[in-house]
């Protein structure tokens, strides 16, 4: 395996050298350097003593947890042996001190606490029972096959970081995957992908509610071809009825509108979901990751505006995309900042979102979305 060594935040380490990233015989995707940047961001803000990188492959997400952040104890696992192999390799040039070994794992003392293991991640997390504090779930595909464990794994208070990338599942381009996967009916269109994330949100409470976990959604954005989710866990029963209470489902017609409703079945035929339909942010996080973006150097280029326009989108249940209204109606697409603009003129509140270039979040009604079309003919 030839490795060439490359860099990314605060991290050097090595990658195999290939012709695509998929012909690797260890992953690494540089484009997720974003997603990579924001679980440290998230780190940082929260403060986690013990992590677990659970599907680490270089182990880049984990080191950089490591050297970006406050956490004590970095755990990082795979089971393949040549990703076992470099994470070794790729620990040591990032930490100072020596490897210990014992059997599949290795131990690296300094500073702080690196544990490098080699073996299936359901297994490593169901022998660490309520051990972490931040557990990151970012599997080639579906989470799903790690979510009992990882449930298990983290503490009653502590934070799931998930990924999902079958977002053609999550998206309605494999419903009955979806329907197997999610236990959800999701749909196809323009609301697809923020359908997608309310889905997967909504599996993981009504896992998390099996060992009384309410869920509180710290992030969770769609961007390129991923879905992610950073969401705190409330201990008690009575936190995870609240939380199931947040489910429900979304209806959309042929013009374009659509309506959605908090509840345990729907009352109405070709319904969507269930689905979470709570809030996709918490404020006072958002705040702590604009304020540590203050002194910390992204490695992607994009992480910074990404983040500050997820800061100020509307956090309402879905969107309007123009574009395909404008369609459906047989009209003129205006410039999305002229419809933002006359929105909030009609006093409601209306802003971009990453959902989206081409969408509005807005709390005005279907209607008034149109008429505002209309009038910009």
């Amino acid at each position: 395996m030839e490795l060439v060594e490359v860099r990314e935040g605060s991290a050097r380490f090595l990658v195999p050298k290939a012709e695509r990233i998929y012909d690797a015989p260890v992953f690494y995707n540089p484009v997720m350097a974003l997603n990579r940047d924001i679980s440290v961001l998230t780190a940082r803000v929260l403060d986690p003593k013990r992590v677990l990188d659970a599907l680490s492959a270089t182990g880049i997400r984990g080191i950089r947890y490591g050297l970006e952040s406050h956490a004590e104890e970095i755990w990082l696992n795979d089971i393949s042996e040549e990703a076992y192999t470099l994470m070794k390799k790729n620990v040591l040039l990032n930490f100072e001190g020596e490897l210990y070994e014992e059997g599949d794992r290795s131990y690296l003392w300094g500073e702080k606490l690196v544990v490098i293991n080699k073996g299936d991640a359901n297994r490593l997390m169901a022998e660490n029972f309520r051990y972490f504090d931040l557990l990151d779930l970012d599997p080639f595909g579906s989470p799903m096959e790690f979510l009992d464990t990882a449930l298990r794994s983290v503490k009653r208070r502590g934070v799931l970081a998930v990924t999902a990338t079958d977002t053609g599942v999550l998206c309605g381009a494999y419903a009955r995957a979806c329907l197997k996967n999610y236990l959800a009916r999701p749909i196809r269109g323009e609301l697809c992908h923020e359908a997608g994330l309310r889905i997967l949100i909504g599996t993981i409470v009504r896992y998390a509610a099996k060992y009384d976990l309410g869920v509180e959604v710290l992030l969770a954005y769609y961007r390129d071809h991923y879905f992610r989710a950073f969401l705190r866990f409330r201990s008690g029963a009575k936190k995870a009825e609240k939380s199931l209470f947040r489910l429900g489902y979304l209806w959309q017609d042929e013009s374009g509108k659509f309506t959605y409703e908090e509840t345990f079945l729907p009352e109405k035929p070709k319904a969507f979901g269930p689905m979470w339909l709570g809030p996709l942010k918490d404020e006072e996080f958002m705040e702590g990751l604009t304020k540590e973006l203050e002194d910390f150097a992204p490695a992607h280029k994009k992480t910074r505006p990404f983040v500050e326009l997820m800061r100020e989108e509307l956090d309402v249940p879905f969107h309007y995309d123009t574009h395909a209204l404008a369609r459906r109606h047989n009209l003129q697409v205006g410039k999305l900042a002229g419809i933002i603009e006359a929105l909030r003129e009609r006093g409601y509140r209306a802003t971009k979102t990453h959902f989206s270039p081409t969408a509005v979040k807005t709390d005005a009604s279907f209607e008034e979305v149109l008429d505002v079309l209309k009038s910009l003919q």
